[in-house]
């Protein structure tokens, strides 16, 4: 489990092919490094990994094909930039939301904006996740817990403060990039159960 404060942005150095999976590399700076053990989750723009070969330097995981086909990482390259954050402890600030690390779909940057000294971001999302986004609700791009400014037929917007474009990946972002998309939990829980509520 998460919070969508990104703790560190990171650089892929290496995606190698292992028996029709991959094996990614990532690095990232000591400070980020200093308390991590081979076995810690770790949210990866938005995808829950496990550590493994853990250094100063970095870290390795094994992204499954069912990842690679249903988040962003299967299309990353060598030198792309990363949001890392750890699993959240019993005594991390909850500053952000709940978030799974269990992307729900991709979606796209369809275009940004300056508005004063913050952007604003529109993003289109596959039509399942629509009724599961709501305006002042909480979603997570590329692993960054947002709050939703509007909703649209076909997506939504938000709003990006200096720090957050500054400290993220989502600052590089151009028209057209994808990100990995989780909505918020409670909205996942209760749609499933609405499915189960009783006819009128």
């Amino acid at each position: 489990m998460f919070t969508g404060l990104v703790q560190g942005k990171a650089v892929l150095t290496a995606l190698q092919p292992v028996g029709g999976d991959i094996r990614l590399t990532v690095h990232a700076d000591a400070e980020f490094m200093a308390d991590v053990r081979i076995g810690d989750s770790i949210s990866v723009s938005g995808v829950c990994l496990t550590a493994l070969t853990p250094s100063s330097v970095g870290f390795s995981a094994d992204v499954s094909g069912e990842t690679l086909r249903l988040t962003t990482l299967g299309g990353k390259a060598e030198g792309a930039a990363v949001n890392l954050e750890k699993s959240l402890l019993p005594s991390t600030r909850l500053g952000g939301h709940f978030v799974s690390g269990h992307v729900d779909g991709v979606g796209q940057l369809a275009e940004r904006d300056s508005d004063a000294r913050s952007w604003r971001f529109r993003f289109r999302v596959p039509a399942a996740l629509l009724p599961l986004i709501a305006v002042k609700g909480s979603i997570a791009v590329d692993g960054v817990s947002l709050t939703v400014n509007e909703v649209f037929e076909d997506g939504f917007a938000v709003n990006l403060s200096p720090h957050t474009l500054a400290e993220t990946s989502l600052g590089e972002l151009r028209a057209g990039d994808p990100v990995n998309i989780e909505v918020d939990l409670i909205a996942r829980y209760l749609q499933r159960l609405g499915q189960f509520a009783a006819p009128h």
